[in-house]
């Protein structure tokens, strides 16, 4: 699949763009350390980002009826367009929101709406769906629960869900197969040689030594190599830089359907 089309069922729906790969929380660590997990950061960035128009907090009383949940927008202009966004739709704690877009994806994709990954919120986590989105005639909204009750605000800019289109035809093919890694000779020996090479850079660590030191950690996945520093990833990405959506024209769609 190379293309999925968004279609707006809003005259002003959320802003759609390549999901960021930063974290406040891992700006925040020491020497910023959380990005030297690449596997961290490549999950931040892959899928789109639909984000909030207006700041505005949300407050849960514990109960479990739709009035439970009340909407308190930061600026009052935009109260209205706050009714329009978030609603207590099913109780419980849950807060629902509408994104004002229509996804289609091709024959087998399915999209996973959910929240940005590795974005912590504190007192409400959002929700994973997946959506059969190549036939789905109509939007889907995308929900947050409440962990516990209270106040929580949500920031304008800030990422209310995060879209990422799957293979969802494909899944009930796979098979998984489980087996020792020595029945195979080639990763098991990569995987001893890992494993005596990070031992000794840790006891180096530990050892104070000046060299291990200033290297301060191992890089193999980073630059997709094995412990003898041999290229094995084919298709190793360290950054990702998805697509802005663009607008369709008539050559997007040559033979459109007749009415």
């Amino acid at each position: 699949m190379k293309r999925f089309v968004c279609y707006t069922t809003d005259p002003e729906p959320l802003e759609l763009v390549p999901a960021r790969g930063d974290r406040t929380w891992m700006d925040d660590t020491p020497d910023r350390f959380a990005y030297r997990c690449l596997p961290l950061s490549m999950a931040n960035s892959t899928g789109w980002e639909l984000l909030n128009p207006i700041g505005f907090s949300a407050t849960w009383n514990g109960s479990i009826r739709q009035d439970g949940i009340t909407l308190q927008s930061h600026n009052p202009a935009e109260t209205d367009k706050l009714q329009r966004l978030a609603l207590s739709h099913f109780g419980s704690g849950v807060l629902t929101f509408h994104t004002g877009w229509l996804f289609h994806t091709p024959p087998g994709w399915a999209m996973q709406a959910r929240g940005a990954p590795n974005w912590i919120k504190d007192g409400i986590q959002a929700l994973d769906g997946l959506v059969e989105t190549d036939w789905l005639p109509f939007p889907f909204t995308m929900n947050w629960k409440f962990t516990r009750p209270g106040t929580v605000s949500f920031e304008v800019g800030e990422p209310l869900c995060y879209i990422l289109p799957l293979p969802h035809g494909l899944y009930n093919d796979i098979q998984p197969l489980t087996t020792a890694v020595g029945n195979n000779p080639e990763l098991y020996q990569q995987y001893q040689a890992w494993g005596t090479s990070r031992a000794s850079f840790l006891q180096k660590l530990e050892d104070n030594d000046e060299s291990t030191r200033k290297q301060g950690w191992q890089r193999f996945y980073m630059h997709g190599k094995d412990a003898d520093g041999l290229k094995v990833g084919t298709t190793h990405l360290t950054k990702r830089k998805l697509k802005t959506p663009r607008a369709a024209t008539e050559d997007d769609f040559p033979n459109p359907p007749t009415p």
